[in-house]
């Protein structure tokens, strides 16, 4: 049956940062709900951010399209251009290789929820804009920006 039951998909909280990186986004909590309905050309995640969590580093893709719909709450879009408020209904696109370092931050006083859309390409590159990290999705593990592993990656 194409339903998927929420309860029955499986919640990951935090992220596989190395540290200290990891800090500023361990209290998120992913649901996969792309991978739950076997979806192998995107990911589709539920997310929730409680308050002064991040989404991620910021970030941005080589070869993966992202796009993100806000459905409770309030986030603060941050890219390259500034900040923008997301309030529940609004979304926002990041083109693959647009170079657009971009995160989400819940500064407000309730957990924020949101669905987090990406295609899957093994070719691609995530960039971190504001410290020497990147993740090349074909080994996907966090290295610096020379290649050069974490101590614990």
């Amino acid at each position: 049956m194409p339903k998927i039951e929420l309860a029955a998909v499986p919640e990951r909280k935090g992220t596989g940062y190395p540290a200290p990186f990891d800090a500023p986004c361990a209290g998120r909590v992913r649901q996969r709900l792309g991978d739950a309905g076997g979806l192998s050309d995107f990911g589709v995640n539920l997310m929730r951010l409680p308050p002064g969590g991040w989404s991620s580093q910021r970030h941005w893709h080589s070869h993966e399209d992202e796009f993100v719909y806000v459905l409770d709450g309030e986030l603060v879009l941050i890219e390259d251009a500034g900040e923008t408020i997301l309030r529940a209904g609004d979304c926002a696109a990041f083109p693959k290789n647009s170079a657009n370092g971009h995160h989400m931050i819940n500064r407000a006083a309730a957990t924020a929820v949101y669905l987090e859309v990406g295609s899957r390409s093994r070719e691609d590159l995530t960039t971190c804009s504001d410290i020497d990290m990147m993740n090349p999705a074909s080994h996907g593990r966090f290295v610096h920006k020379d290649g050069s592993p974490y101590p614990d990656g």
